[in-house]
């Protein structure tokens, strides 16, 4: 779930993926008022990521490719 109070770190980031939600989520409405990509609903994304990955993000496809 993204809480409001991650807003600061939502600015910050070049894009958006979740765990959860769908395209009336906080992450969803937030991306879109942000103009962010956002891929949302992945159910895996913070297991298989960790901080410092750089990922590519492809919000029209849905996709999150680990780059590093």
């Amino acid at each position: 779930m993204t809480r409001p109070e991650y807003l600061s770190l939502i600015n910050q980031a070049a894009a958006i993926i979740t765990d959860a939600g769908g395209i009336l989520s906080h992450a969803a409405i937030s991306a879109r008022e942000l103009k962010k990509p956002c891929v949302i609903g992945t159910k895996n994304a913070t297991k298989v990521l960790k901080d410092g990955d750089v990922v590519e993000v492809d919000a029209t496809k849905g996709t999150v490719r680990k780059i590093k």
